[in-house]
């Protein structure tokens, strides 16, 4: 945030605004609640629980939850749902969603719809904050609040639940509660864990398969490289929809079910190196050449400014072709 006073960041920096009103503030669930909603969960009750809350809800607020939750699940098809904080005074609970702990609640209100996000301020200091508008003076919590008559970005706000599932998986653990726990955690089980940094400052991380491995990785890249990264990601999902995705070999892999991988991407000292597995049948061809004659690479430094609509091309020229597959040879 620039400056030395914080403010509150401009709704119109996140939504396109038809209407401007100030909700009023709202008071915390009980950290009790929270312990207690950890037993017994039920996850096709508790997606119905919220289907519940939904329909419950005759106005644009509904609307907007139905938004938010469809943006929340393709952002994260692993992502959990459910209702906690359950009382007389709200008998259908607050829907939360967890991916290695609580990415992000959807409390309801009379003027706004706020989502709240525990680990919001570690995502606004690596410049992931953008979307958010309300707590920005706290310590850990940041929000968006949104109004009626407000859209979100739905392409800002998909990245910012991928950013925050990788600021809980890099942290190691659940984000805590007002008493140090969390529903189903076990003090010291949210020691924060550091990204080991190899050569050229590429992150090492575990292979897996799915999309949170590969949004931890890219939550770890150093500076500049981060923001390639994250742009290739989001590139690559809006250019090759159902894209699978894993992290082999400290890398990113991003193919086709049952055709193999088509891209993957390393972080080097001073630049992200582009890897295209069927790089000679694109057209153009990608710069740079490799000992492989089917591979072709694309380089990409600080000062580089990439042609996204030919690198859009290129990723759905190779999502369409035949990919590679480990131990099949070329």
């Amino acid at each position: 945030m620039a400056g030395s006073k914080r403010k509150k960041a401009p709704v119109a920096r996140a939504m396109r605004t038809t209407r401007a009103r100030s909700a009023p503030g709202a008071k915390k669930p009980g950290s009790g609640a929270s312990r207690r909603a950890g037993k017994g969960r039920d996850p096709k009750g508790a997606s119905q629980r919220i289907d519940e809350r939904i329909r419950s809800l005759d106005d644009w607020r509904g609307e907007v939850l139905v938004e938010v939750r469809r943006l929340i699940r393709e952002a994260d098809p692993e992502i959990t749902e459910e209702c906690k904080w359950v009382k007389p005074t709200n008998p259908a609970g607050v829907p939360v969603w967890s991916h290695a702990g609580i990415v992000c609640t959807g409390e309801v209100y009379k003027h706004a719809v706020k989502l709240t996000f525990p680990r919001g301020a570690a995502l606004e200091e690596r410049g992931e904050g953008g979307l958010f508008n309300a707590g920005l003076d706290g310590n850990a919590r940041r929000a968006i609040d949104i109004r009626e008559g407000q859209r979100l970005d739905a392409a800002a706000f998909k990245a910012l639940i991928r950013a925050a599932v990788a600021e809980n998986l890099r942290a190691g653990g659940t984000p805590a509660g007002k008493d140090g726990k969390e529903a189903g955690a076990s003090v010291g089980s949210n020691q924060a864990k550091k990204v080991r940094l190899l050569s050229g400052g590429n992150p090492q991380i575990a292979k897996g398969d799915g999309d949170a491995p590969v949004q931890a990785y890219i939550a770890a890249i150093p500076g500049w490289k981060r923001g390639v990264g994250e742009w290739l990601d989001v590139l690559i999902a809006r250019e090759a929809p159902g894209v699978r995705k894993a992290v082999k070999w400290n890398s990113p892999f991003y193919g086709i079910e049952g055709r193999g991988w088509f891209l993957s991407f390393h972080v080097f000292t001073k630049y992200v190196k582009v890897t295209f597995f069927r790089g000679a049948s694109l057209r153009p061809l990608p710069p740079g050449a490799s000992k492989d004659k089917n591979v072709r690479y694309l380089d990409i430094r600080e000062t580089d400014r990439p042609d996204e609509a030919q690198v859009a091309d290129w990723i759905r020229q190779a999502a369409a072709l035949p990919g590679w597959e480990p131990g099949r040879g070329s």
